[in-house]
């Protein structure tokens, strides 16, 4: 029974993806958020399930990563195809003459520029394809993991929603600051910058001092920031990996 519940785990983070998708489509990023944040709570937790009752295999591996480029995948792309119709001038006028699937162009508020933003889409099932195959990254991550690059684009329209700054929303709402971001994102993803990886061998302080000190970084952000604090966050994150390494050495 117990070989069962990692991928009992993987498949509900690939349902609460799939919703994430629904309401991405419609407008509702609070909800797909939310969504998003279930998906990769399971996404953790599958993959200690699976080294809690050794049960590691083959087929969870490649339905951690299927599951993955739903909530990972395909759902930062759509924000962010969303996002930079939303930096369209005919967007709102489009948004209201095309109800149904009758025009690509429409959809995309008469634009084929927000189209760019699933190139996430594209950046992240590559990189998916590509961690299944490389044996190397079990206590580290070669580029951004799709998890935390969602996390990235998602937090965009939560700040947008919740912060209520006029400046930040104007860099947000910028389309040329939402391209560059999609194109970060692309290369980050499947760079072979080393990333550590919140997985504890032991809990004693000096062998994950890093990480330690990560955590505690996190936490004071998102209290103080909320929301605005997730960008500076996986800053800090690839920041702290490129210091470690280069200390490492």
């Amino acid at each position: 029974m117990k070989r069962y519940i990692p991928n009992a785990l993987t498949l509900l983070n690939l349902f609460c993806g799939s919703i994430a998708v629904i309401f991405a489509v419609n407008d509702n990023f609070i909800a797909a958020a939310l969504f998003v944040f279930l998906g990769i709570f399971f996404d953790f937790f599958d993959g200690f399930a699976a080294r809690k009752f050794n049960v590691q295999g083959e087929l969870g591996l490649q339905l951690d990563s299927l599951a993955d480029v739903v909530t990972s995948g395909l759902v930062p792309g759509i924000v962010m195809f969303k996002l930079i119709g939303l930096t369209q001038i005919a967007w709102v006028d489009n948004l209201q003459e095309h109800r149904g699937f009758d025009s690509l162009l429409g959809i995309a508020g008469g634009s084929l520029l927000p189209f760019l933003g699933l190139a996430i889409t594209l950046g992240s099932a590559f990189r998916l394809a590509k961690f299944n195959i490389d044996t190397e990254q079990q206590s580290f991550f070669k580029g951004l993991p799709t998890p935390a690059n969602t996390l990235l684009i998602i937090s965009l329209p939560l700040i947008l929603e919740f912060q209520n700054n006029d400046v930040i929303n104007a860099i947000i709402l910028n389309k040329w600051f939402l391209i560059g971001l999609t194109a970060f994102s692309c290369w980050i993803l499947n760079s072979n910058v080393k990333l550590f990886a919140l997985k504890f061998k032991d809990y004693s302080f000096k062998p994950n001092a890093t990480r330690y000190i990560f955590i505690i970084l996190c936490l004071v952000l998102l209290i103080v920031l909320h929301f605005a604090a997730i960008p500076i966050i996986i800053l800090l994150y690839i920041l702290m990996s490129v210091l470690d390494n280069l200390t490492s050495k």
